[in-house]
């Protein structure tokens, strides 16, 4: 099972890449995790990725298809992969189908998670990271005891600039230019399928798995 989990910031692709990847025994493959290990193995397109990153600029889409590559062509992907934040543009998504033909490997499906632009901003506004660990609590969701502590670590939890309301619809806007473009052509391969990401967790999860199923 070949997946790409797409939709907007705040939509909830993390978390379900996640549960989805423990129930089909497959990798949850996220571009920022990608780039990370990329790096800290200091792999040569590691050293210009980080090289890139470090001049405060966006790593170009040549080196990301090369990291794709090297993942994809990796033992872990040999029975499939979950896809979370990648392709974001036209040019990227043409380019991983070229990457995955030469690979003869086939694309299933594309979920495109869809929800308000009034619940992405409510629930990036409730979202807490920590100083320390990184990690991320949401207020509604994790029932934190203090929300200026972070309960794996003890570090200060604190809202980060780009959870604000204003940056927030600012993100939606520069996503919904840049993606349009993304889903269209999915949809002209009949590979895009929606689902209604407004929920429970574990509904959402559901309705994932079951489209998963049918196809």
């Amino acid at each position: 099972m070949r997946i790409i989990l797409f939709g907007p910031p705040g939509v909830g692709k993390g978390t379900h890449a996640k549960l989805l990847s423990a129930k089909l025994n497959i990798p949850h493959i996220s571009t920022g995790d990608m780039l990370r290990k990329a790096v800290a193995a200091e792999t040569e397109l590691g050293k210009k990725a980080k090289a890139v990153m470090d001049a405060g600029q966006l790593v170009s889409d040549e080196i990301m298809i090369g990291i794709m590559r090297d993942v994809l062509t990796s033992e872990k992907t040999k029975n499939g992969f979950i896809l979370d934040g990648f392709p974001r543009t036209l040019p990227q998504a043409e380019a991983l189908t070229h990457l995955l033909n030469e690979l003869r490997m086939q694309l299933n499906t594309v979920v495109n998670m869809e929800i308000s632009e009034r619940e992405i901003v409510d629930r990036l506004g409730k979202r807490l990271t920590c100083r320390k660990c990184g990690k991320i609590y949401n207020l509604n969701i994790d029932k934190l005891s203090n929300p200026t502590k972070c309960p794996n670590c003890g570090g200060e939890l604190y809202q980060r600039d780009d959870d604000k309301p204003e940056t927030v619809l600012k993100r939606l806007r520069v996503y919904n230019e840049s993606t349009a473009p993304v889903k269209n052509y999915y949809k002209n391969l009949d590979l895009l399928q929606n689902v209604n990401a407004s929920g429970r967790i574990e509904d959402i999860n559901n309705a994932i798995l079951a489209m998963l199923t049918h196809r």
